[in-house]
Formats: C-alpha cells, structure tokens, sequence
C-alpha cells in the first residue's frame, strides 16, 4: 500500500494516512508541495463523483470556531494567499479526495480544471466572396454582412438554453466540475444579459427560460433592450419554457401560437414540455414582404422514449404548417430553434432535415441517438400516436382547429377560425412519416478539417450537440432536397453563422457554465437574408 501510495501521490511523503477512500496529509506537506500551485489542480475533475468535492480541513488541531479563508473564489490561486493560520498547527491536517490527488497522468487531459479565460468563436460566412472571412468576438467594426440590397431583409436569430436555476439546481451532480460562485444565479444572470446585449440578434428563442426570473429580471431587461417577449410556461408544476422576442425594430407581431405537448386524453403525451410559434411581419419600407414563422421548443430530455419525441416534434410541424400556411398553398420563410435533445445524424434529426422517415423496426432508445445500446428495447409502434390526437403521418392537422387568439403589439382581438389544411384521415396504417418543408440546418456538426464533433451543451457528463437552427432554404440550397418541390414565398439564404466549439476548446476554460458562459449550453446565432 505504501508503494501503491508514492507512485500515484508523489507529492506527499510516507507520512500520509489512508482514511478509507479519502487521504489526510500534515499541513506542513500541503502548504510546501501545493503553496505556488493552482488551486484548481487540487480539485476534482469531472466524471468523478468522490463524496468529498473539494479538499477540506480537519479540525483535530484547532478550534471548531476557526474558518479557513475563502479559497474557492473564482480566479484564486494558492500564491495569492498569504495567510498563515496562527491557530493551525504543523502538525493538522488536510483533508484530500482520494479521487482529487491522482498523478498528473491518471485523468484525460481534456477534463483536467484549467484557467478560466474567455471562448473564442468566430464568424463564419456562406458567401463565397467572404468565407475566407472570420470575425472574432468583441470585433464590433466589422458587421456579417455578404451584400446590400433595397430587395433584401436581413435578420439575425439567436437560439440559447440559459439553463433554468432550479433545474441547475435539481440536477447538481452534472456541474460538480463548476466553482460554486458561478453557478448562482445572481451570478449567471449578468452574463447571460451581456452575451444578448453583446450578440444583439433580432430574434431570441430562449429555453429553460424560469417563470420568476422571467417575470422579474429576464423580460424587464429585454423589453429595456427593445424587445417584444412572448413566452409559453411548461405545463404541470415545471417551472421553466420557451420564449421568443424580437425586436420591435424589425418585426410586428402576426399572430402567437403556443403548443402544449401534454394531452389528459392520451396516455402517450403524459410529459410537460411545451413549443411556441410566432408568425412576424417585417418592417420594410416600400416594399412588400411575406411573413416569417418562428418556432420554438424543448423536447423531451429521455433517451429511451423516443415515441414521445417524435410525436411531439409531429405536433410542432402540425402547428407551423398551419401558421405558415399562405392563402395560395404556399408557404412563409420558417426558422425553428430549439433544444431537440438528439444528435446528429440520429433518426429524429434526419427526420427534419430530409422530410420523411420509415421507422418499421425502429428501437425507441434509437430516435435520438443518445443511447447506445438498443438491448432491452421496444420497437415503435405503428402508427406510433393514435388517431385522436388529430394529426396524420404528414405532420399536419386532420381537422378543423378551433379559433385562434391573434395578439398584435397593441392589442388582442378575435379573429375568425383559422383555415388549416384538411387532408383524408382514413390512412392505411404506415410506418412512413413526412413533412412539407424544406428544412436546413445552420451548422455542420463537424469541422471540416478534423472531422471533430461541433458541441452545443457541455457538462461533467457529457459533450454534444442537442441545439438548432433550422431554417426554410432557398430553392438552390436545397437542390434535389427531399420537399424541395413544395412551394415557398421566398425562402432564407444563410449569411452567417457563429461558429461552434469542440468538447476539448470547452474544457480549456473548465466546460460549461464557467466564469463567462453562465449556462450549460452555448448560444446558437445566424444572420439569414429574406430576398424580397
């Protein structure tokens, strides 16, 4: 054991005892082998879960009424602190994680606590005359812009999960990597408010978004920016969800569409996640522009129900089919955002990009592509929702809606019943789902030169991508596309996009949240052009 003891702890002599998994040392070892060290290398690194987080000190040789001073603050480094405790003895002791102390070679490099510093991401342009362009945070002389046009309207769309404090809060075992500091919201907040200040997209679709800091601080400080915000609260007791708000500047408001997952009469849709969709009118003058439809949402997080996710993201379509619908058949530009809880290239994403999907035999675990392993899984249904909720294998309503609440910026008036698309329900019982549009997705979800995985969300379990933006392309960007036949008023060409991060560029500043990004989750943001 002592052999075992001075290869994997070298930094400490013989005289270091075993208390069961955990190890004390004399304070004297500690304070000549770690004085000029930073605190974070004697810190836990994340994936291990000891029960002891950070090291502590026993309280054998000094008065129970003495506190240690604070060393935890964000930024603090051992040689900032020059106390020299006269009450505590050389011969106390400090108090380790057996977990903390493991040789510099025993934990991936990647998920070693590093120095806070601020992230890096670039501008990335789809232009071919800019994209060897690149715009680095904080840059403000330069503006994402590919070309002016009196025919154009540009807008700018920001999709964020800002990580709702109860939910943090709820779910503490993902940020034991995180210094204590930083995840209070009094903390986060502030950062949050200046990432949006500092993006200053048009559209914001913001999940995780807590009714009491909603109401509060969070639409307070963004109708100060001149934003309008609407927002659809999570069914059930949750306490968090969606919102959308945008600039007065730049849009009216058409028309609001909350969509609530969750149905007393189907045993299914027994969860309480919830969709909004906006339809706005941009405001160009002197010249005529078709409506924009926004959407939304935060589907479902468990990966083993993806019967659930799949219905929900049916009801979503259904919802912008309708909204989006124009008088002649055709339909508006759409961007829909959110936090889909999939992957790349799993079944539920392919499912939106390419418009169609056969899930005969499909493994429910499979939908999202979070698990990996099918074993012990049901295979989907089919049909996988039942009749009674209203909605075909085409992802649209099969009957009349009800009447609709139109909201305006200036009032709330009636309308007359909407006129949604009404398609045959007697449907033979298929595997085959579909949808009418013609989706992409702003990001690649790999870089090109290295083939590494674009990640949106990072915590001390895992590194991936769950977050979109996915917008109706032009007609030439979608060229022998699935649905590309269906028709659009316009269609959005991709300026720009924020570029993303891989897993190893995250933990470089300790992951997410850190001292600069305040959620688990990074912000999502495109510039698109409407060709009028």
């Amino acid at each position: 054991m002592d052999a075992l003891r001075g290869m994997r702890y070298p930094m400490f002599s013989h005289h270091s005892r075993s208390l069961g998994r955990d190890w004390t040392t004399p304070w004297e070892n500690l304070q000549r082998c770690c004085w000029n060290r930073h605190i974070s290398s004697c810190m836990r690194w994340p994936g291990h879960y000891s029960q002891v987080p950070y090291p502590y000190f026993s309280s054998r040789h000094f008065s129970l009424n003495w506190r240690p001073p604070c060393l935890f603050e964000s930024r603090t480094q051992f040689q900032y602190c020059n106390w020299r405790p006269d009450n505590l003895s050389q011969t106390s002791l400090i108090h380790l994680s057996s977990y903390v102390m493991n040789a510099e070679g025993d934990e991936p490099s990647s998920k070693r606590r590093k120095h806070q510093g601020v992230i890096k991401r670039n501008w990335e342009y789809m232009c071919s005359h800019d994209k060897e362009k690149t715009k680095i945070l904080g840059d403000k002389n330069v503006d994402p812009k590919c070309e002016d046009s009196e025919n154009k309207f540009d807008f700018s769309v920001m999709s964020y999960n800002i990580l709702s404090q109860d939910l943090l809060e709820d779910n503490s075992h993902l940020y034991r990597h995180c210094r204590r500091p930083v995840l209070h919201w009094s903390f986060r907040f502030p950062n949050i408010l200046k990432e949006i200040k500092h993006f200053d997209a048009d559209v914001l679709c913001l999940q995780e978004v807590q009714e009491d800091h909603y109401g509060a601080e969070i639409r307070p400080s963004l109708e100060s920016l001149g934003y309008h915000c609407e927002y659809k609260m999570r069914t059930g007791r949750k306490p968090d969800g969606c919102a959308i708000c945008f600039k007065h500047s730049k849009f009216s408001l058409l028309s609001v569409n909350p969509v609530e997952f969750y149905r007393p009469d189907i045993s299914l849709l027994d969860r309480d996640n919830v969709g909004l969709v906006l339809l706005l009118q941009p405001k160009i003058p002197c010249a005529a522009s078709p409506a924009i439809c926004v959407a939304n949402t935060h589907l479902l997080y468990n990966p083993r129900r993806g019967d659930i996710k799949l219905t929900q993201l049916a009801m979503l379509l259904a919802e912008i089919s309708s909204v989006a619908h124009q008088k002649d058949g055709s339909f508006c530009p759409i961007v829909m955002c959110g936090d889909f809880n999939s992957v790349p290239g799993s079944p539920l994403y392919s499912f939106i990009k390419e418009g169609k999907l056969n899930y005969e035999g499909l493994a429910i675990g499979k939908v999202s592509g979070q698990e990996q392993s099918s074993r012990g899984q049901r295979i989907l249904s089919i049909p996988i929702w039942p009749p009674n909720l209203g909605i075909s294998q085409n992802c649209v309503y099969e009957v009349q809606q009800v009447p609709k609440v139109e909201k305006t910026d200036s009032d709330l008036t009636q309308t007359q019943p909407k006129q949604t698309e009404v398609l045959v329900t007697a449907e033979k019982l298929s595997s085959n789902l579909q949808h009418h549009f013609s989706l992409s997705s702003v990001y690649s979800h790999y870089f090109p030169d290295t083939g590494i995985p674009e990640v949106t969300t990072c915590h001390s379990r895992s590194a991936i991508t769950v977050d979109y933006i996915f917008y109706s392309a032009e007609k030439e960007d979608v060229a022998g596309h699935p649905g590309a036949e269906v028709a659009l008023v316009g269609g959005l060409k991709l300026l720009a996009r924020l570029s993303l991060l891989t897993e190893q560029d995250l933990w470089t500043v300790n992951g997410l949240p850190n001292e600069n990004n305040s959620s688990d989750h990074l912000p999502l943001l495109a510039k698109f052009r409407l060709e009028l």
